[in-house]
């Protein structure tokens, strides 16, 4: 491992700290190097606040200043270059002149995308690109779907029994209480996983059957933005999802999933992307969860499953490849599957 990597590894740990509080902006970190000992530390803790950069260069101890002019400056994504919530990072940059500056990657978001590494060069900073580039990409791989591929990187989150089975055959509200598939602690990380993503969503069939109120209260972090599927207007009014805890968008003209899936995803898609959304949880019912596989809206799932049998019920979606990887959780085995197809952002 490079001196280089050394550091952009320390980065990448920093920037990890921020993924609470700075979507829809990326995670980064940044690193103040002098003579192989670090000065100065500092990643984005919040969209809206001070980037990475400027709060390695506040943590720098008043008396060693000086030493900046001889130290690189490791950043785990491009410098920015223009005016948004903050200032440039580039004219900070400049102002401070470090010898060299190291970045993972280029900010794929067209108001940066090369800009801020030309301003750096032609202010005469050396800089070198692409120092764990792929490491960076798959950490901040929502914020990079969003720009590259206009649309939010996709999970989908399920729970099934031992012999494929999401739920019972429930006909309305009193036909029988909801089957019970993951436990108290896996129920927890699917609020992690909430609580990593900017929306979720789900179809009419779940909203109405379960009523559910899709918090993020089991992990630390925002509450999503809840999605539901309600293009034959099902959901009533007294809903959980209509309570005000948290903000829901419905989706009420859509054409049908199970016939003109890819438009309905398009649809679905498009406008939460307009909206900044870089990273939507689809955490249900059987319909939505097989529309989107079937249409290949995803990026990564993780599907749960117990050792119970019901024998019968409502069937599991089916998966078009197999898990890259599995682990054993208080009973219950975790599959975590990727998407090749759509999974270049990592």
């Amino acid at each position: 491992m490079t001196t280089d990597e050394i550091y952009m590894r320390r980065c990448l740990q920093l920037a990890r700290h921020g993924y609470r509080g700075a979507a829809p902006n990326p995670m980064v970190g940044a690193v103040l190097v002098c003579n192989d000992v670090i000065i100065g530390e500092g990643w984005h803790r919040h969209c809206g606040g001070p980037h990475a950069e400027v709060n390695c260069f506040a943590s720098v101890t008043p008396g060693n200043e000086h030493l900046i002019e001889r130290s690189t400056l490791y950043v785990s994504l491009e410098p920015c270059s223009h005016y948004g919530k903050t200032p440039p990072c580039c004219d900070l940059i400049i102002s401070k002149r470090p010898r060299r500056v190291v970045t993972a990657m280029t900010d794929p978001n067209p108001k940066v995308a090369g800009k801020g590494i030309e301003r750096l060069r032609a202010a005469g900073i050396e800089v070198c690109v692409g120092v764990l580039e792929h490491e960076s990409r798959q950490l901040n791989r929502r914020f990079l779907s969003l720009h590259e591929r206009h649309r939010p990187y996709v999970t989908l989150k399920w729970a099934q029994t031992a012999d494929g089975f999401i739920d019972y055959n429930r006909l309305n509200l009193e036909h029988r209480q909801p089957l019970l598939v993951s436990n108290d602690i896996t129920k927890v990380l699917v609020h992690q996983i909430r609580a990593n993503n900017m929306a979720i969503l789900v179809g009419a069939r779940t909203a109405v059957l379960d009523d559910p109120k899709l918090l993020t209260t089991r992990w630390t972090g925002s509450n999503p933005l809840r999605c539901v599927i309600d293009s034959h207007h099902q959901l009533p009014q007294y809903a959980k999802l209509n309570d005000g805890t948290a903000q829901t968008l419905v989706f009420d003209t859509l054409p049908d999933l199970r016939t003109q899936g890819a438009e309905a995803w398009s649809i679905i898609l498009d406008t939460l992307a307009q909206r900044g959304i870089h990273s939507l949880m689809v955490e249900g019912g059987a319909v939505t969860l097989q529309s989107a596989i079937d249409n290949n809206i995803w990026d990564e799932a993780q599907v749960e499953v117990s050792g119970q049998n019901i024998t019968q019920g409502v069937k599991a979606p089916v998966m078009p490849c197999l898990p890259i990887s599995n682990q054993q959780i208080s009973g219950h085995t975790l599959y975590h599957f990727t998407n090749a197809n759509t999974h270049s952002c990592a």
